[in-house]
């Protein structure tokens, strides 16, 4: 009995954990890759922000949403994701990375039914700016977007 317990403890020593999936592989998971829209046939504005998720280079996912010509594009370096249920995923993000104004945030995605939609948005060290899928500012609901390609 010794001995059996002794090649268990053993195996699980030299058995490494299976590796966390990648931030990709999360992305690849819940099919986020690709632009998205509320209406994908109106160009992008505040009404319909247009985003994108591509891998410019391995490892490397970037997030841009398009509010339109008259704005400024938001650019999303994506840290790390981890799926939290079969229609959830946290991802930890840098938003304009490299630009003055750059600053790390939390984001959940709920992703269903071919949508998605932020329900959860928090900068570091910063207030709660999207809570249960509600702008906190604004008390408005986050867009539902569908995939535009």
């Amino acid at each position: 009995m010794r001995i059996a317990a002794f090649v268990v403890l053993v195996v699980f020593a030299i058995v490494p954990a299976a590796a966390s999936p990648s931030t990709e592989e999360v992305f690849r998971t819940f099919d986020l890759f690709g632009s998205w829209s509320d209406d994908c046939t109106q160009p992008a504005s505040p009404e319909h922000p247009r985003i994108t998720v591509i891998v410019p280079s391995p490892g490397l996912v970037l997030e841009t949403h398009d509010l339109g010509a008259n704005y400024e594009t938001n650019r999303y370096s994506v840290l790390s994701a981890e799926r939290v249920s079969a229609t959830r995923l946290t991802v930890n993000v840098i938003f304009q990375p490299g630009a003055a104004n750059e600053e790390r945030q939390k984001l959940e995605i709920l992703v269903r039914n071919s949508t998605r939609r932020t329900i959860f948005n928090q900068p570091q060290g910063g207030a709660i700016r999207v809570k249960n899928g509600v702008a906190v500012a604004a008390g408005l609901k986050t867009p539902v977007l569908t995939k535009c390609e």
